[in-house]
């Protein structure tokens, strides 16, 4: 049955002068199989043929993947450099060999992946051009002149709403600068390259406004710098994405890549209290706070987590989705009212402003 309604649309197809991507078949047949009478809806159809995705794409992936007798994708001889490239992000983070192919197939780097290159090159700019101006690139956190910089958050300077944000743009030395670029182009790049700009940017942006009101709310006394936040997001959702589609994730040496990010990002927190505690080199204002990577690790495992698992899916239609972002909006405004009322009603003795 199946060989007869494959030879006879490859047939219909020749017919008519068009050709179908054997990938795309196999979602045919899957999407036929997931259907009791072995039929394909119309509309189903044009989205197979358009490159567009809906929920009935999901049910084919859930109830048709037994159908998908063709080789893998991995096995496949003969591709370019750019293709091996494709192939290889697509095994880097989707679990589904038929995500896989589809992504394949329909990947065109247009857009190319921006927004992380883009932050990447800022983030670098600005740490470059503050080492010219304080003549320091390690620790540059512990000269006198840093906390007078217009962009990282100071409890003092809250009221001031960008540098929730912007803060991101200031690092405390080179040592965390570079595993923070290092992270986010090793995860961030391949991530925005299949979910896109948007997706990623939310789990990203997010983080990082989840860092400092974090910061804001249970460190109130410590300024906070560096783009932690939203790269512990990133890599957490990634790294929960994984583990929770282990058998699935065909990555070659998942379990040591996994330690190896999990002891880097350790390392990285681990430096990030040293320095909350070390000594202030100006006292009586603290060194910076380390509570934004837990903040950007919250969004990740929740809100991150829910956008990698559903590649070209609508979120609106999943619960989960809806659950977390309200409990990041309570958060959000909760943190807002915090840092409205709360400073003066604890009477708190801030460090004075810079």
């Amino acid at each position: 049955h199946w060989k007869q309604f494959t030879e006879k649309f490859r047939s219909l197809l020749q017919r008519h002068g068009s050709e179908l991507d054997p990938h795309k078949l196999e979602v045919l047949l899957a999407l036929a199989d997931s259907n009791s009478e072995g039929r394909i809806c119309y509309q189903d159809f044009v989205n197979l043929m358009s490159n567009k995705r809906s929920n009935s794409f999901r049910q084919a992936i859930l109830q048709g993947n037994r159908r998908l007798c063709s080789k893998a994708l991995l096995e496949e001889t003969g591709l370019s450099l750019s293709q091996r490239l494709i192939r290889h992000v697509a095994y880097e983070t989707l679990p589904r060999e038929i995500d896989r192919k589809w992504y394949y197939d329909s990947y065109t780097c247009c857009p190319p992946p921006w927004f992380m290159i883009t932050i990447t090159i800022v983030e670098v700019a600005f740490f470059l051009y503050n080492g010219v101006v304080l003549d320091r690139y390690v620790l540059q956190v512990s000269h006198p002149l840093y906390l007078k910089n217009a962009l990282l958050y100071h409890p003092q300077l809250r009221a001031q709403a960008w540098r929730y944000l912007t803060y991101i743009f200031m690092h405390a030395g080179i040592e965390h600068l570079g595993l923070n670029v290092v992270l986010q182009l090793l995860v961030g790049v391949p991530l925005e390259m299949v979910h896109g700009a948007a997706r990623i940017s939310f789990v990203y942006i997010a983080g990082v406004v989840a860092g400092s009101l974090a910061v804001s709310v249970a460190d109130m006394t410590a300024p906070v710098v560096g783009s932690s936040g939203g790269v512990y997001a990133l890599v957490s959702a990634h790294l929960a994405n994984i583990v929770m589609n282990w058998s699935g994730m065909k990555c070659q040496f998942k379990l040591l890549r996994m330690a190896v990010a999990l002891i880097c990002m350790s390392f990285e927190f681990g430096r990030a209290v040293w320095l909350r505690f070390h000594p202030s080199a100006y006292p009586p204002c603290p060194h910076p706070s380390f509570m934004a990577h837990l903040g950007g690790v919250m969004v990740g495992i929740t809100l991150g987590v829910i956008i990698l698992r559903n590649y070209e899916q609508r979120l609106q239609d999943q619960t989960l989705w809806w659950i977390f972002l309200s409990i990041y909006v309570i958060f959000v405004l909760f943190a807002i009212f915090w840092n409205i009322f709360a400073y003066s009603l604890l009477d708190l003795k801030l460090p004075p402003p810079p």
